[in-house]
Formats: structure tokens, C-alpha cells, sequence
């Protein structure tokens, strides 16, 4: 069957965050994407909605075997049926672990730059951040294992988030990194929750190796959140799950889910990931296939007119990471102020319209960068590179860079 990503579709007016924007922006910001999701996900969802009564929803044997089935055919990993609870969000889940798994002041580590509302998940649970800060080498990053193993060897340490794959990089942690991470959460009893929301989204040939499969020791302190939302673009409809093999863990988080009240499905939340997983393999590998080409047009575009610009290469997300330091390194001469980055975001947006996101959102790592979504039809993706181009011309022009 062929898919269709390149038609344009409007989504003004249906109470989209993402499109909550002037008429004349463009916004290649949050992460979800302008595509509708496969045909037959929207099939059986229309069917769920002609039956008319959406009373309280149960989760059925068909949503633990779909999650089961994914896992083991897509990312070689069986994952066990005890092992699965049903979540309304992976955010909700990262919440809810950290406030059951910590006391106030207690500290959480997690991996700059990242997705950052890791951070609100922490503060607003009355934790302290602790950021050990990816190493950013040669247009590639990799773990600070030194300075990590210094933050979790810290009493007050107790919990790490792993973001895998990472956001807004890219980058797929190997095997031996994940492994690395998981002795040393084990040997000073951290616990580990790695989201893995990003996982089904990857470079055609590459693959994602889930933290929980890498050894004994990952098994062993790991919660993991997953979800088709990402991969499907189903964020709307709120539907994950954690899996976590420890059974001390997982009865301390199927209690805090239940506690927050974030463990019972919407009437739609079972049978759109029960579809994604049994029906959705083949519109999802044309999507990967379309994204990577997007991913290769982007690359190609800002290399050869927004020299400036470096593009850090990842294999997996929808997100381009934007290396701006040689733009902002000149502008910290001319400005002052110390969010860069921010500055050139919002430099661009009201020159040109494109919404993109500025890097210290992530983290102070993330001085210097902007993330771009590039999950949209390619005329829309051609517009933004120009939009991008436009407005760094711009600006490059107005302060002599």
C-alpha cells in the first residue's frame, strides 16, 4: 500500500498546540507531526467512535499481547505481560516515579541537553537537578561516564533519567554505553527511568537497543516508558505504558500510577495502540523512509546555503539538532545577554515566522543549538529551510557577523 505524507493538511482550528500560531508562522517546534496517522489505526478508531457509548474502558489481553508482540518482533526484546502497566502519558509516568521513588531535595540525574520538561518533573516535585552534561565532540555526543558516576555516587542521588533514544540529538545509545550506565546505577542503587518514547523512530537499517535488555543490572533498576504516541502520532489521545521487570519497582510504580489516577485508558486510548502495534508496521516503515529523506534534505540544504550552520547528524526522532555556536560566538560581541540561542530563535521567528526551539530549553548544554521538527510534508519542510536561510541572512547582515 502507498501512503500519502506529502499532501498538505491544515490544522488550524482544531485546538492544536503546536499550530497555536499566527497565520503567518510556521511552527517546526513541538514534537508531533503534520501527517494523519495510518489509515488503519483511523479505521478502527472510526469504527470504536460508530459504536456511540464511551463509557469506562478496560485493558484487555489484546493491548498487553500487541505491546509484547511489537517488542519482540521490532526490537528483538520479550517483554513479560507482568511486567506491563497501562499510563495515561509518559510524562504523567516520569512524574509519578519520582514523586514515589524520591524524598524532597533529593536529587535526580539527567543528561544535558535534554528534553526539558525532565526538569519540571523534578523541581516540581520538590528534587534537585543534577545535569551531567553529554560530551559534544567532533559533531557527535557520548556520555561523561567520570563526571556521571561522580553524580550518582552522591547519597543524595536516587534517581537517573535516560532519555533512548536521546532528544534532541538523536543519538541511539549503544549497547556498551547502556550497559556502562546500568552498573553504575547499580552498584550506588539508583534507579533508572528510561524514556523510550522515540524508539520506533529511526533511520531505515538502525536499531534502538531498549536499556532493560542489556543486562542483568539495566533489568534490574529499570522503569521503562513507552507508547506509540510518537512513532503514530497519537499524542491526543493519551495512551502508554511502563514496563519494569524488578517486581519491587514495578508495585512501587503501579501504585503511584494509581495513586495519581493515571492508570485507567480513555475509550480510545486500548484500541489505537492495539491498531499501531498489529496494523501499523507498514505506514510506519514508509514513514521512517520519508523522515530520513526529510532528515537528508535538511542536512543537504543547510550545508550548502546556511554555512553557518551545522547539522548534528542523529539516527532516530523527527528532530534535526542545529549546532549555531560559530553564529552565536560572533553575536556574544554584538548582544548582551547570555541566552544566545534564544535570541536567534526569536530573531528568526519575527523576521520570518518559523517557530523553531531555542537550545537552552534543554539544559545550559544546550547554549548554542536549536531543534528543528522536520515531521511534515516536504513542500512545508522546503519553506522552513527557507524561512531558516532567510532569517539568518538577516541577521548576519544586522550585526556584521
Amino acid at each position: 500500500m502507498t501512503y500519502d505524507f506529502d499532501t498538505v493538511i491544515s490544522r488550524k482550528k482544531t485546538a492544536s498546540l503546536k499550530w497555536d500560531v499566527k497565520d503567518n508562522e510556521l511552527p517546526m517546534w513541538v514534537a508531533d507531526m503534520d501527517f494523519k496517522t495510518a489509515p488503519e489505526i483511523i479505521n478502527d478508531l472510526e469504527d470504536r467512535v460508530s459504536h456511540g457509548i464511551f463509557g469506562y474502558s478496560i485493558i484487555e489481553d489484546e493491548w498487553y499481547d500487541a505491546y509484547i508482540s511489537w517488542w519482540k518482533k521490532r526490537h528483538d526484546f520479550t517483554i513479560e505481560k507482568e511486567w506491563l502497566i497501562f499510563c495515561t502519558g509518559v510524562i504523567p509516568a516520569i512524574s509519578s516515579t519520582v514523586r514515589k521513588l524520591t524524598s524532597p531535595n533529593e536529587k535526580v540525574v539527567i543528561q544535558t541537553p535534554v528534553y526539558n520538561v525532565f526538569f519540571n518533573c523534578i523541581f516540581n516535585n520538590g528534587c534537585r537537578v543534577l545535569q551531567n552534561e553529554l560530551i559534544y565532540e567532533d559533531g557527535e555526543y557520548r556520555m561523561d561516564f567520570e563526571d556521571l558516576e561522580q553524580k550518582l555516587s552522591d547519597p543524595q542521588t536516587t534517581l537517573m533519567i535516560l532519555c533512548n533514544p536521546q532528544n534532541p540529538s538523536g543519538k541511539i545509545w549503544d549497547k556498551d554505553t547502556l550497559k556502562r550506565v546500568g552498573k553504575l546505577c547499580v552498584k550506588y542503587n539508583v534507579a533508572v527511568i528510561s524514556d523510550e518514547i522515540h524508539c520506533d523512530i529511526v533511520t531505515p537499517g538502525k536499531k534502538y537497543v531498549p536499556f532493560a535488555s542489556v543486562s542483568t543490572e539495566c533489568r534490574a533498576c529499570s522503569i521503562t516508558c513507552i507508547a506509540p504516541t510518537k512513532a503514530f502520532n497519537l499524542a491526543g489521545l493519551h495512551s502508554a505504558a511502563v514496563f519494569i521487570p524488578n517486581p519491587y519497582l514495578r508495585h512501587k510504580i503501579w501504585r503511584a500510577l494509581n495513586t495519581d489516577e493515571v492508570a485507567e485508558p480513555n475509550a480510545f486510548a486500548i484500541t489505537a495502540a492495539v491498531s499501531a502495534f498489529t496494523k501499523g508496521e507498514p505506514w510506519l516503515d514508509a514513514l521512517n523512509r520519508y523522515i530520513d529523506d526529510n532528515r537528508k534534505i535538511t542536512e543537504d540544504y543547510i550545508d550548502e546555503n546556511i554555512p553557518m550552520i551545522k547539522t548534528v547528524r542523529g539516527e532516530a526522532t523527527y528532530l534535526i539538532w542545529l549546532d549555531i555556536k560559530e553564529i552565536t560566538s560572533k553575536l556574544s560581541k554584538c548582544i548582551d545577554t547570555k541566552k544566545l540561542s534564544r535570541f536567534v530563535a526569536q530573531y528568526v521567528r519575527e523576521k520570518t515566522g518559523l517557530f523553531v526551539t531555542e537550545g537552552d530549553e534543554y539544559g545550559d548544554a544546550g547554549e548554542g543549538f536549536l531543534r528543528i521538527n522536520v515531521a511534515c510534508p516536504k513542500s512545508m519542510l522546503k519553506d522552513g529551510l527557507e524561512r531558516l536561510e532567510n532569517g539568518i541572512d538577516m541577521l548576519v547582515k544586522e550585526y556584521d557577523l
